[in-house]
């Protein structure tokens, strides 16, 4: 307790650079002679610590002092302070002060350098608050149980171990042990509902055996697609640089490996009469079909 107070009381003195004996009692609920027993400790380990008697003195530390600099390297400084500020945007626990502190101790201002909304655009808070819950229980080790909504619209009760968020294609999901499957899986984030936090905890980390989780068990597949280069923004927003080649017009010729479910057709319809699929056949038929059933809707 005593080591804290100690280090505290120079977290203090090089964010505040002046205080009173009287201050740092009342902030750490001790006496004043105990304050100046710990100021005699800093001052005969080598801290530059200073006092000033009078009505505006005080306690203080050199204006230049850094604790610890030869540990740590001007770039090993702001290396941690940029991964500790990324922490603080996914919202870790207790991450202001600790680089409140860092800040203090490496003689750095600010970095302000990442912000992160784990929401989409027209969200609510309920999206934001989903993800206070699953980094709760990620972290907490606590097992959730909620909603999920298929890739066909399909309900069911999940209660699963949580243990990774992951951002991968524009999304963001869990990685997690599923309770019913007893196997390890992905959910989507924005297609789970109601998720609840239980009280059980669980012991549990992703085997490396198991690789990269799957969503589903569905195959994969290739498609072949040209795209109008009239929105060039969008292909070269969303497929790979090394997946898409030009034909004699400038138009786009991308193939590209989704998994094979009913997304796909949507996807493809998402860019309206700037795309054709040109393979496979089935697909190029079955969204010639969607487009049949569409125009039979306005007719």
């Amino acid at each position: 307790m005593k080591s804290n107070r100690l280090f505290e009381i120079i977290y203090i003195l090089l964010d505040k650079k002046r205080v009173t004996a009287k201050e740092l009692a009342e902030h750490f609920e001790v006496s004043r002679r105990t304050i100046c027993r710990d100021i005699e400790i800093l001052s005969s380990s080598g801290i530059p610590i200073y006092t000033d008697k009078g009505r505006n003195g005080g306690i203080g530390i050199l204006d230049n002092f850094t604790f610890d600099k030869s540990i740590l390297s001007e770039q090993e400084q702001k290396e941690i302070l940029a991964s500790l500020e990324g922490l603080n945007m996914l919202k870790y626990p207790d991450m202001n002060s600790t680089l409140a502190k860092l800040r203090a101790l490496f003689c750095k201002s600010d970095l302000n350098w990442i912000t992160v909304d784990f929401s989409h655009w027209c969200s609510n808070n309920v999206e934001k608050d989903k993800f206070i819950k699953i980094k709760s229980a990620i972290l907490d080790c606590n097992i959730i149980t909620f909603e999920y909504i298929s890739t066909y619209g399909k309900i069911t009760k999940r209660c699963v171990e949580p243990l990774m968020l992951w951002f991968k294609e524009k999304s963001w999901y869990i990685k997690a042990y599923c309770r019913q499957k007893n196997d390890y899986r992905i959910f989507k984030v924005v297609r789970m509902k109601n998720i609840c936090i239980c009280e059980q905890t669980f012991i549990r980390s992703i085997p490396i055996e198991v690789g990269e989780i799957k969503e589903d068990k569905n195959k994969n597949i290739i498609l072949k697609l040209k795209i109008s280069k009239d929105i060039a923004y969008r292909v070269y927003d969303e497929f790979d640089i090394d997946n898409i080649l030009y034909d004699n017009d400038g138009n786009f010729i991308v193939n590209v490996q989704y998994p094979q479910n009913d997304w796909i057709y949507g996807y493809v319809l998402s860019f309206g009469n700037h795309i054709e699929v040109l393979e496979p056949i089935d697909v190029r038929d079955k969204i010639l079909q969607i487009v049949d059933d569409i125009k039979i809707k306005y007719l």
